[in-house]
């Protein structure tokens, strides 16, 4: 969703919003929230028309515009007064966060009051204007309206721009950017080359302790969720997005506690992952995270009884990161309440649609703050991930990494051997003894299919090999105990399924090795991804059986194409022609659908014609 350049844009936007809802409130079917979205909308619509006329005062106007004119004398009376004291109230809500365009220019130079990392509301306002600021009252489409209207105003605005990263010129930006292959629409602020101008506490950023200098992602996205704008990060695998939106998580849940916007023991963020390896690596790392600042993280996922995890969530969590099945199934049994969460992330959007998961998202996120911060990550930018975005983020920030097409790792060094089905066993054994030589080193094996990783595993022991296997049919205690023997090392040799692609957070895997080509090209992307993680180098080794894969050759060679490997001979035979994208959920029937764009009417000749 873009966000307006100009006012006169903003202007005309507004006043598309307030005729939409003119022609419900004509139909008798607006509620009461609808018609305090509509006056705020109209008084937004008032300033921006004069912060546009020209009239001095102009960049006062636009801010404070909304305020000006609620003290404008209204006719003596009860009545009037009881209006006037309403037009002041509605004025107050409609007056945007901006500040005013002189002071905005100036670089921030204050420290922060309050000292000894104590945010505060007055303390946290940006020093720097971030474009045109959304309209006021502006809310998500997906959310609970009556929260956001009768709980505290939320605090969002939590970045002061720090003095040498304001002095960065544009060219400087634009030469960061394009090293790093970053691009952003609809914001101006500046990338952070430290952790340190992040502005925030060295308890918050405990986990960076190790870490010289941020990932691009992490780079640009601090200041645009610490400034409290909505975000979409497009980014491959292993960027270092966990601490991305789980750093400003920090700062935004002290801040609500700060201003006593929340009390009590219920979760402020909500972190939404597809697989329950996945949200047990983020749940680590926010725990980590948030060690420093008393902040505790809970983690609820299918696979295991709930009574562990609802003792957890009563005693008290600030940060709540689910599957979406499981969190469901404990909202329904009242075990979990959501509304004073104001800070959600969907993580790994592309891949939880594949799964079928999307009602469980609108019903999870729909109990939230509609006027709350999200922030959205995946690693393509389909239509409807596109749609996704429009309806659960407010005038969100894009934030590109790379490619938003189909990209892997440019870290990982991709071979692409052709294969006999039946050669692969011998090919296999092969293969470990030039890259697992050592039998210390960390080395994944993907397979398909369930019962392809038990004969899998159980070829490698038979061969001496040290191998654990993770699939859906053994229990969640005996997969959590394969991946900790991995991390540990004591089980060097992993075999998965795709149900680990994008769970597993292990800096310190060197290869990948697909025994199985998956179903889909952005499965194999996010299985390469688990080598050449936090700036490391890693190998991938892939076999390609003809027989079996050949539609999907087309897209691995553009896959490897753009990422400047060598692509085999014998692949090419297969031909370059990708096919469409098939469904996961329809099949060959399914289309994806611009619902942007309006129908257009069919009219038939008659048949006396």
């Amino acid at each position: 969703m873009a966000i307006p350049l100009e006012p006169a844009e903003e202007h005309k936007a507004v006043r598309k919003q307030i005729k939409k809802l003119k022609k419900v409130a004509s139909t008798g079917q607006l509620d009461a929230d609808g018609t305090a979205e509509l006056k705020s909308l109209k008084k937004r619509a008032k300033a921006l028309k004069q912060a546009t006329g020209g009239a001095a005062g102009g960049a006062d106007s636009a801010s404070d515009g909304g305020e000006a004119r609620a003290e404008q004398p209204t006719p003596s009376g009860g009545k009037a007064e009881k209006k006037k004291k309403r037009k002041q109230q509605d004025a107050a809500a409609a007056a945007p966060p901006a500040k005013p365009a002189e002071q905005a220019a100036q670089p921030a130079k204050k420290k922060q009051k309050g000292g000894k990392g104590k945010v505060g509301g007055e303390a946290a306002k940006p020093a720097v204007v971030d474009g045109p600021a959304p309209p006021a009252g502006a809310m998500a489409e997906v959310g609970d309206r009556s929260l956001a209207a009768s709980r505290p105003k939320l605090v969002k605005a939590l970045y002061i721009e720090a003095a040498d990263v304001a002095a960065m010129s544009e060219a400087d930006v634009a030469a960061w950017r394009k090293e790093r292959e970053t691009a952003m629409e609809g914001s101006v602020l500046r990338p952070i080359p430290s952790f340190a101008q992040s502005g925030l506490s060295a308890a918050e950023l405990h986990a960076t302790r190790s870490f010289q200098h941020p990932s691009p992602i992490q780079a640009q996205c601090l200041p645009l969720a610490l400034s409290g704008r909505d975000v979409i990060g497009i980014a491959s695998t292993g960027s270092g997005k966990t601490l991305a939106f789980g750093l400003p998580a920090l700062r935004h849940i002290r801040a609500q506690r700060e201003a006593g916007v929340v009390s009590g023991k219920k979760p402020v963020a909500l972190m939404i992952a597809p697989t329950r390896e996945l949200a047990l690596q983020i749940a680590a790392v926010l725990e980590e995270a948030g060690s420093q600042c008393g902040i505790s993280t809970v983690c609820v996922y299918g696979g295991v009884p709930k009574r562990d995890q609802v003792q957890a969530l009563r005693k008290g969590a600030a940060i709540v990161v689910a599957t979406p099945g499981r969190l469901e199934d404990l909202l329904n049994d009242g075990a979990c309440r959501l509304d004073e969460v104001s800070y959600v992330v969907l993580d790994e959007a592309d891949r939880m649609l594949d799964l079928g998961f999307e009602p469980h998202i609108r019903t999870i996120v729909g109990q939230t703050r509609a006027d709350r911060q999200t922030l959205m990550f995946s690693a393509t930018w389909p239509p409807v991930i596109r749609k996704l975005a429009s309806e659960f983020l407010c005038h969100p920030v894009k934030v590109t990494i790379g490619s938003q097409d189909l990209a892997a790792s440019h870290s990982v060094t991709q071979v692409v051997e052709v294969i006999e089905d039946r050669s692969r066993d011998a090919r296999l054994h092969e293969l470990l003894q030039q890259y697992h030589k050592s039998r210390s080193n960390r080395v994944i094996v993907f397979v398909l299919y369930k019962k392809e990783a038990v004969r899998v595993e159980q070829l490698l022991q038979r061969k001496g090999w040290k191998a654990a296997a993770i699939h859906g049919d053994i229990s969640q205690g005996q997969r959590t105990a394969a991946v900790e023997g991995f991390k540990s090392g004591s089980v060097p040799l992993l075999v998965a399924t795709d149900v680990a692609a994008r769970g597993l957070d292990i800096p310190d895997v060197e290869a990948v090795l697909n025994y199985s080509f998956p179903l889909t090209t952005e499965d194999y992307v996010h299985r390469i991804g688990r080598t050449g993680r936090a700036g490391k180098s890693g190998l991938a080794h892939t076999f390609f059986v003809g027989a079996n894969d050949k539609p999907r050759a087309g897209e691995l060679i553009n896959v490897l194409r753009e990422a400047k490997q060598t692509v085999p001979t014998e692949l090419l035979a297969f031909g370059t022609t990708v096919k469409k994208k098939e469904s996961k959920l329809y099949g060959a029937h399914f289309k994806d659908v611009d619902h942007s764009q309006k129908a257009t009417k069919i009219s038939f000749d008659s048949d006396d014609e």
